[in-house]
């Protein structure tokens, strides 16, 4: 056969022939992947076995385990065919000892002991008649149908109204105590008049009864002004609120012969039909918990394959987060090697060569420059001089006089005018307008 083949007998062999079972232990290794799921090993001072507990189980806890807590913890025996490894399957776990819930519960339990919420002088004296029933419990429950037939039997005249909550689950408590502070709320404003209430729900484990242990749930039931007989679970369950309630009954019917009235017989034949009726439920249910136990051995559901699947994804998860790591680590050395290979061919040392030598050149253009404007400014002194001593006006301070007619026209020729005409005479500072008297022209 395959490995594969060999991995998936051995696995069903070991579901097969191992019952639940419960195992106590230290926790190593924990690990919560991204799915959700726990992995971890629980060991012991000689041993350790791998674990896993799946998402839909826990979610359930009110704890997460931690690396040397002590737990206990009820699971199946089961094989990782992936890897070939024995691992067991965590249903349920819980803190070693008497327990998360159990220490939670001795802890408010002293708190509102010490303030005296438990004394025997707190408590309403029930009636000692009942025309009006008011009962806190789911609407769907066991316990309203169980709480309905006994005063059905016992006394169809008493009216029931039943206040609808969720009797497990998160907000639970919330739902109960706002119940109880409305029932209160409709007896003080006179618009429903009740002469007690029925707070309960039916049997189940210390998890499922959770909500009758909270403390705004006790708060309320102290606090009504309404007599309140708690009814929760069964004979063997006892909860926060039956210590808080003015009477606690062992269970919902209970309750409602307590607020029914007093009938000897009935009582007693009704006692024994209890009697009877559990004892048939409880051995029916552990017959068919017999059968639904052999059942669960030989079908194999769907789930334990997407759990096994589940469990490789997490596996390839881990693989996949290792192998990202081991590349960015060599990615990140073959980078740092480049950069050392980039500075050793730096062009920065030529760079700083080439802008000494720029400096130098712009130096020696700089002074070039001043060379040749000192050249140019002296040669322009010396035109400038040379221009000079050619301008007219040099001749005219020696004493001459530049003569123009009407139009601006330098005369040369004393017969280009007649006797008469004006003309402008130009000095060296100064101009005369003047008039010809005599003319002498010559050859």
């Amino acid at each position: 056969m395959t490995v594969s083949q060999l991995n998936r007998q051995a696995r069903s062999l070991l579901e097969s022939h191992f019952d639940f079972v419960w195992v106590e232990g230290e926790v190593s290794n924990f690990v919560a992947p991204s799915s959700g799921h726990w992995y971890f090993s629980l060991k012991d001072g000689n041993a350790q076995v791998r674990c896993a507990m799946f998402k839909g189980r826990n979610q359930r806890l009110r704890f997460t385990p931690g690396n040397g807590d002590h737990i206990r913890m009820r699971c199946r025996v089961s094989l990782y065919e992936g890897r070939g490894e024995f691992q067991l399957l965590v249903e349920h776990m819980e803190q070693a000892g008497a327990g998360a819930l159990q220490a939670a519960f001795e802890q408010l339990k002293a708190k509102l002991l010490a303030e005296g919420l438990f004394q025997p002088e707190r408590k309403k004296p029930l009636p000692e008649s009942v025309s009006h029933l008011g009962v806190i419990t789911s609407p769907t429950g066991a316990a309203i149908h169980d709480i309905l037939t006994v005063l059905k039997r016992r006394c169809p005249a008493i009216e029931v109204s039943i206040l609808p909550v969720a009797v497990q689950g998160e907000g639970a408590a919330g739902e109960i105590a706002e119940a109880i502070n409305r029932a209160n709320r409709w007896q003080e404003a006179g618009e429903i008049q009740l002469d007690a209430l029925i707070v309960g729900r039916g049997g189940g484990s210390l998890e499922d009864l959770w909500a009758f242990n909270e403390e705004i749930v006790a708060r309320a039931i102290a606090d009504s002004a309404l007599p309140i007989v708690s009814a929760v679970g069964h004979e063997v369950d006892f909860s926060i609120a039956d210590m808080a309630a003015d009477q606690r009954a062992a269970t919902p019917s209970a309750a409602a012969e307590l607020l029914s009235p007093d009938q000897r017989e009935q009582m007693e034949r009704l006692a024994k039909l209890e009697a009877e009726l559990v004892r048939l439920i409880r051995r029916k249910i552990a017959d068919a918990q017999t059968r639904l136990d052999h059942l669960r051995a030989r079908l194999k559901h769907p789930g334990a394959q997407l759990r096994e699947q589940s469990q490789r994804l997490d596996d390839l998860e881990q693989r996949l987060i290792l192998a990202q790591k081991n590349l960015l680590t060599r990615k990140k050395s073959e980078l740092a090697l480049l950069e050392s290979r980039l500075q050793a061919h730096s062009p920065l040392p030529r760079i700083v060569q080439m802008r000494k030598e720029l400096g130098n050149l712009q130096q020696r253009m700089e002074a070039a420059m001043q060379s040749k404007l000192q050249d140019s400014k002296s040669r322009l002194a010396h035109l400038a001089q040379m221009l000079d001593s050619l301008s007219p006006l040099s001749t005219l301070a020696r004493g001459y006089a530049i003569v123009t007619d009407s139009n601006g026209k330098v005369l040369t020729d004393a017969s280009e005018v007649e006797v008469g005409t004006q003309l402008e005479t130009r000095l060296a500072k100064g101009r005369l307008g003047v008039t010809v008297d005599q003319i002498e022209a010559e050859e």
